[in-house]
């Protein structure tokens, strides 16, 4: 497949970019900083990707860069740029939108977050002691929820290199809930009972970048399982008999 990757340069577009490249598809970065880049890059990749530098809300450049892209993978900035984050996370997506040319397909990341807490009508973002800045996520989402593109907007919790599981654990996908087993008690918890709860329950949403991109890299077609879904990630460690 042929696919854009918008942050080519952070923590996970840069991954999403090398893992890409070793499936065998045609990557393209597109990134700010081509010195950043290349130094990233080095001799990893004997085929190397296409890249394109230029700012990111040139609609010009960014509506040339998404023609004949199969997917997208949007991966630029982050939460606590606030306005400007929305607003290029916007520009991205318009973008998509007005390519013809373009397919459609687009993963967008989010955070945890973002996930609807079990037995409730309530999303993190929303509760007491959750940084503000992550409701710019909440602003991306309802973006998304506007558009008619096929978009996945991926939300793990802290990523990390590496982390030391035993050799039964499992990556457990859901899709627009938390992926953590909530027991139904919570419904009768206050939003501050609630918060707490789940203070002391972020370690267990902890994954691996390679395991994100992974997801994403895996489900790239048009009309997927995670089309117009928010995707949440964590291990399972099988009970032994």
């Amino acid at each position: 497949m042929n696919i854009i990757v918008f942050g080519a340069t952070g923590n996970t577009g840069r991954r999403a970019l090398e893992l890409g490249m070793n499936m065998g598809h045609e990557m393209t970065a597109f990134v700010r900083n081509a010195d950043k880049f290349y130094e990233q890059q080095g001799d990893r990749s004997a085929k190397p990707a296409k890249v394109i530098v230029d700012d990111i809300l040139n609609p010009a450049s960014v509506g040339e860069a998404l023609s004949h892209q199969d997917a997208a993978i949007i991966a630029a900035g982050h939460a606590g740029q606030g306005e400007a984050f929305v607003q290029l996370v916007n520009a991205i997506i318009s973008q998509c939108e007005r390519n013809p040319d373009f397919s459609g397909r687009i993963w967008v990341m989010g955070g945890a977050g973002l996930l609807d807490i079990p037995y409730t009508a309530l999303i993190g973002n929303d509760l007491p002691g959750f940084p503000p800045e992550y409701k710019n996520h909440n602003r991306n989402y309802d973006r998304l929820l506007r558009s008619e593109l096929d978009w996945s907007m991926m939300c793990p919790g802290t990523m990390t290199d590496s982390i030391g599981l035993p050799a039964s654990a499992q990556l457990h996908v859901t899709t627009d809930a938390l992926p953590l087993t909530i027991p139904e008690a919570v419904k009768e918890y206050s939003e501050a009972d609630v918060a707490g709860y789940l203070f002391g329950r972020f370690q267990d949403l902890n994954v691996a970048y390679e395991d994100v991109v992974t997801c994403m890299l895996n489900h790239m077609e048009l009309g997927g399982p995670y089309s117009r879904k928010r995707v949440g990630l964590a291990y399972r460690i099988p009970v032994e008999a």
